[in-house]
């Protein structure tokens, strides 16, 4: 049988979106009126051709205008947190980051969606729901403040180019998390015995700035078995001995690459941009980042696109699955929104599974649709391109959970201050013990968590 082509599938996606053959939910029988809309530019153009197809779709069933910004990411996240705090909202804002529904859930600063997503629930992600679900402290329970549109994993990119060159094939990557890890180490050491004076193995996050470095962390942590840093009731564990251990093997394995010279020495000053750069330049043999944006900025370089291996989470050193976190991106309304229930219809019909499809593979797959039956009977997701299959089956198929800010917003604090990113400091720069550097991020997350204690009602 002959292999799906993912541009003939997206054909199929693209006329689906611009001719609004999607299946339409129900739309409110109101006089027509106004939403504004706040939403993140995408990383390639598809995506805002997506948004804006999807939009006009909606604007075309419903008779309502919806007046939309489409703002890069860093901008809006500093624009969203200006307008809660100012108290001059747009009607919706699709999130930029993960910690801004957690955060203004927590202060009572958003619409609950529960109306919206309680009638998902049978359809969408377990990990994605749980994600949208937060705290307030104000009415001391959980509730639905985001409407999720959006999930993704973090896997690696690797150049197979690269790793033939100096001698090895990709077949001949191990499968464990640490054997994986330490692969690449060599593939350096022979490259640079090549004259390739400038490549590294590992395009590792080890900076205070972005989220990436907090993905980072995260997954290493996991992988050593500390998973349960922050569980689902939002407690700390920071005094359990398999989180401490787990936090002190993340340090080590993040730091040793990079004070034995196998990590970018800039890595420290990095932004979320600044692996991928360095990727596409060919100076990282491997890099781990989150969603396939790193494929993506070459969809259209064929020769250089097919170079990169996508490969999701190895296996733990137990030779179990390892868990992947998983980032979820939706949809809020800020309390004292003007038209709410425009904004809500708006979000009804973003949140559709068959509107969701369409707009997030004409939008090349950047981020996995949350409802795994259509990612398992959808040839576009599974079948079409060997970097989305990976990433799909990472974000769907295996083992996941949801980023720790959903069961607490005190660690979107932790993170805003990169305590863990501190501690890699210390052991790089201070040469201070692992164990010591994580026993002084513990103390302060404690601090910290001790200002959202979470109860419910």
């Amino acid at each position: 049988m002959s292999r799906l082509s993912r541009r003939s599938v997206l054909r199929g996606s693209l006329g689906l979106v611009a001719a609004g053959a999607v299946t339409r939910p129900y739309i409110a029988n109101a006089a027509a009126t106004t939403a504004t809309v706040w939403q993140p530019q995408g990383f390639i153009p598809e995506e805002d051709v997506a948004f804006r197809a999807m939009v006009a779709d909606y604007e075309k069933a419903s008779g309502n205008k919806i007046d939309y910004s489409i703002i890069p990411f860093a901008p809006l996240r500093q624009k969203a947190v200006s307008a809660i705090a100012s108290g001059v909202v747009p009607d919706e804002i699709s999130v930029a980051d993960f910690a801004f529904a957690p955060l203004n859930a927590w202060g009572d600063k958003l619409i609950d969606l529960s109306d919206v997503v309680e009638s998902l629930t049978s359809e969408f992600s377990p990990t994605a729901l749980r994600a949208s679900n937060h705290y307030n402290n104000v009415t001391k329970r959980r509730g639905y403040y985001l409407a999720p549109t959006a999930m993704g994993a973090s896997p690696f990119h690797i150049w197979r180019s690269l790793i033939e060159k100096a001698g090895y094939k990709t077949s001949d990557i191990p499968n464990t998390w640490d054997a994986f890890l330490d692969f690449f180490e060599p593939v350096q050491t022979k490259l640079r015995e090549q004259g390739m004076r400038n490549v590294y193995a590992h395009g590792y996050q080890l900076t205070t700035n972005g989220v990436d470095p907090l993905n980072t962390f995260n997954a290493f942590l996991i992988a050593y078995g500390g998973k349960d840093l922050v569980t689902p009731d939002g407690k700390l564990h920071s005094d359990d001995p398999q989180v401490r251990e787990a936090a002190v093997k993340a340090l080590v394995k993040l730091t040793t690459p990079f004070k034995e010279g196998f990590v970018p020495p800039g890595v420290v000053n990095w932004n979320d941009a600044d692996d991928n750069n360095a990727f596409h330049a060919k100076l990282i043999v491997m890099d781990y980042d989150g969603s396939i944006s790193t494929e993506l900025a070459l969809y259209h370089k064929k020769e250089e696109y097919d170079d990169i291996l996508t490969r999701g989470l190895p296996l733990g050193n137990d030779g179990k699955e390892l868990t992947s976190q998983i980032l979820v991106f939706g949809s809020v309304i800020p309390k004292g929104a003007k038209n709410v229930a425009v904004a809500k219809e708006f979000v009804k019909y973003r949140t559709e599974p068959k509107t969701l499809n369409a707009t997030l593979k004409s939008g090349l797959g950047r981020w996995i649709v949350p409802v795994p039956a259509i990612v398992k009977s959808d040839p576009f997701w599974l079948q079409s391109d060997p970097h989305l299959t990976a990433y799909a089956q990472q974000t769907t198929v295996g083992p996941t959970m949801p980023v720790y800010e959903s069961f607490n917003p005190a660690i979107a604090q932790v993170n805003a201050e990169h305590v863990f990113s501190v501690a890699m400091f210390d052991v790089m720069n201070n040469a201070m013990a692992p164990e010591q550097a994580v026993d002084k991020a513990f103390k302060r997350a404690e601090a910290i968590f001790e200002k959202y204690p979470i109860g419910e009602s």
